[in-house]
Order: structure tokens, then C-alpha cells, then sequence
């Protein structure tokens, strides 16, 4: 005597006269195969994941692993559905209805596999481009989002579509209804189409430092409604997309070379001839510097307490580390070259003349 019948045997010793014990036997049946099938897909899933890592492990491919991830990213409502889609034969339940919700969850479940797929393609190109060339990195990132809203869509439009809804009368009804939305979230739709802006245009893109009117600081996320900065400082500054292409952006990432200017003073008492020798002493200067390109030293202006020369060059490289190396190394050489000569650094002073 199986088990069903002996269940069956001890409710018609306790239950009522009259029952149809025929479909309480088919509701038995049908418990056993649904919990026999749900402890039979946790348990493939397990082996199924094991054996898939296993096997990603000796083919040392990223792609391999995210593959043999997808078992592990079998939701527990989906293995409860095919469970139940399996419990449910015994029943005799309209195989139009049961197949309608298998297919909902298989449309559900693949959107969520095809997913962990997208986000594992787009991890592997940034982390390969971030270094190389950001702007890839971080248009992929975009196109990772929108592809996943796209996949989502589709899916749902499926799911409706199975569950018997005229999908052409919703996405005729969405339209018009995108309309009344469009104009009540301007200002959103503003920073998303303002995204799309930086992303295919790229006015910067991650690990970029760049300026923002008196804010500085490095990308670390570009998103859909604001673009994020790390300051120098530590915190982090959030901005608007659309305020951000609207104001001024400078972007230091991008320099190839810096132009640096500088003025010195020396005194009203240095005599001519020193006064005449010293912009070449000073491109001197300037040229004995690593990574610098002179362009010249003059002999400006006369200022309100010193004869100012300005000097320009150019630093052949954006790193500003670089640039206070060399602007520090030639300070020094013009302290030790002044001190060799004689000359004396002005500093703001006032004579006062008085009179009987």
C-alpha cells in the first residue's frame, strides 16, 4: 500500500461521510510531487552551481565563471513555480492556465539571468578601459543601463502579453500617458537626456578632474540624474546633469602641457647692468629644468616697490606634483643666483619724505 493510500485510509476513518475522497487522493499526490520537486531543484541547483565553478575554475575565463553563476542566481519564487507547475499535473488543472504562469516566470527569471550577464559584460570592459581610455568606460556603463531597461521592458510587454492584455492598445495608452508624464518630470527627463549628452559627447569622463565654476574635484560616477565629484577635500560634490553642461567645465584630466607664469621683483637700487643681464639668467634658469619648454623673461614693469621681470614656460606634463617640483627648483635657483650676484628681492616698503 503506497503512502497516498494509507493518508487516504485515516481520513475517511475521521472525516465525514460524503467527501469525495477521489480529490482529496489527487491533492495528496499532487503536495508530494510539489515538495519532492522543490527539494529536487534546490538540490540540482546546488550541484549544478558546484560543478559549473568548478569547471569556470579550470578554463580561467570571466565568461565561464558568469555562466556557471547563473544556476546560483535561480531565484526561490521560480523554483516554488516550476515546482508547483510539476505538483499541479495530478490536478488536471487547465494546461492553458499552467503553462500562461510558467511562462511568466520563465520570462521573469530570464530577464534576470540576461541582467547578471549585462552587468558582468560591463564590469569587464570598465575594468579593462578604465585605465586605458575612460570615456569607453564610462559610455558602456550608460549603455549597460540601457540595455537592462530595455531587456526589462520587453519582458514585462511578454508578461502582459501571456497574461491575455492588449499589449498594442497599452503601448498606444503609455504614449499618451508618456506625454502628461514627460511634462510633469521636465526637469528629470532634463538630466536624463543631459547623460546621454556626456556620455556620447564626453566633456569628461571617470577619473577626469575638472572645475565647476568655484567646485573641483574627480568624476567617480556619472549617472542618470546627477554626475558626482570627489574634492580634494574629501567630501563629495553632486551635480545636476543638465547644471552641469550649462555651466563652465574645466578639465585638467585632458591638459598636455601647462603654462606657467610667474613674476619677481628686485629693488630700485639694483644697477643697470645686472638689471640688463638678468631675463637671460633666468630663461637660463628656467632651461635647466627637466620636462619644461621656456617661452620668455622680460623686464615688465616698473611696480610701487620693485622693477618686476615675468617669466613664462611650460610644464610638458599636466601633473601638478610635476609643476611645483619644477616651479620649487627654480625658485631656489633664483634665490642662489641672486645671492651670488648681489641682487636683493623687493618687498612692499614706503619712503617718506618731510618738509620744513
Amino acid at each position: 500500500m503506497s503512502v497516498i493510500d494509507r493518508l487516504v485510509d485515516a481520513f475517511e476513518d475521521v472525516a465525514p461521510r460524503g467527501i469525495p475522497w477521489d480529490v482529496v487522493e489527487k491533492w495528496l499526490l499532487a503536495l508530494a510531487v510539489f515538495l519532492i520537486a522543490l527539494v529536487a531543484l534546490r538540490m540540482l541547483k546546488r550541484l549544478l552551481t558546484r560543478h559549473g565553478r568548478a569547471w569556470a575554475e579550470k578554463w580561467h575565463s570571466p565568461w565561464a565563471l558568469a555562466v556557471a553563476e547563473l544556476p546560483d542566481r535561480a531565484s526561490l519564487w521560480f523554483l516554488l513555480v516550476l515546482a508547483a507547475y510539476l505538483g499541479t499535473v495530478p490536478l488536471g488543472l487547465k494546461a492553458e492556465l499552467r503553462n500562461t504562469v510558467m511562462v511568466v516566470a520563465l520570462l521573469l527569471q530570464g530577464a534576470i539571468w540576461g541582467s547578471a550577464l549585462l552587468n558582468h559584460l560591463v564590469s569587464q570592459v570598465v575594468r579593462r578601459q578604465i585605465e586605458k581610455d575612460a570615456a569607453v568606460a564610462t559610455t558602456v556603463s550608460m549603455l549597460g543601463f540601457l540595455g537592462k531597461l530595455v531587456l526589462w521592458s520587453l519582458a514585462l510587454l511578454l508578461v502582459l502579453q501571456n497574461a491575455g492584455i492588449d499589449v498594442t492598445a497599452l503601448v498606444a495608452g503609455l504614449g499618451i500617458g508618456g506625454i502628461a508624464i514627460a511634462l510633469a518630470a521636465q526637469n528629470v527627463l532634463g538630466d536624463l537626456f543631459a547623460s546621454l549628452s556626456i556620455v556620447l559627447d564626453k566633456p569628461f569622463v571617470l577619473g577626469d578632474f575638472i572645475i565647476v565654476d568655484q567646485h573641483m574635484g574627480t568624476v567617480e560616477h556619472i549617472g542618470v540624474k546627477t554626475t558626482r565629484l570627489r574634492s580634494l577635500s574629501g567630501e563629495q560634490l553632486v551635480f545636476s546633469n543638465a547644471d552641469l553642461l550649462k555651466s563652465r567645465i574645466s578639465n585638467y584630466k585632458r591638459m598636455r602641457e601647462r603654462r606657467v607664469v610667474f613674476t619677481v621683483g628686485v629693488t630700485y637700487q639694483t644697477p643697470l647692468e645686472k638689471l640688463a643681464a638678468l631675463p637671460a639668467a633666468l630663461g637660463d634658469i628656467v632651461r635647466a629644468q627637466e620636462r619644461v619648454r621656456p617661452d620668455r623673461a622680460h623686464f615688465k614693469s616698473f611696480g610701487d616697490s620693485a622693477l618686476l621681470f615675468e617669466v613664462v614656460y611650460y610644464v610638458l606634463d599636466a601633473d601638478y606634483n610635476v609643476y611645483m617640483d619644477v616651479q620649487q627648483a627654480i625658485n631656489l635657483a633664483l634665490v642662489e643666483h641672486f645671492q651670488r650676484q648681489g641682487i636683493e628681492f623687493a618687498y612692499p616698503t614706503q619712503t617718506v619724505y618731510l618738509g620744513k
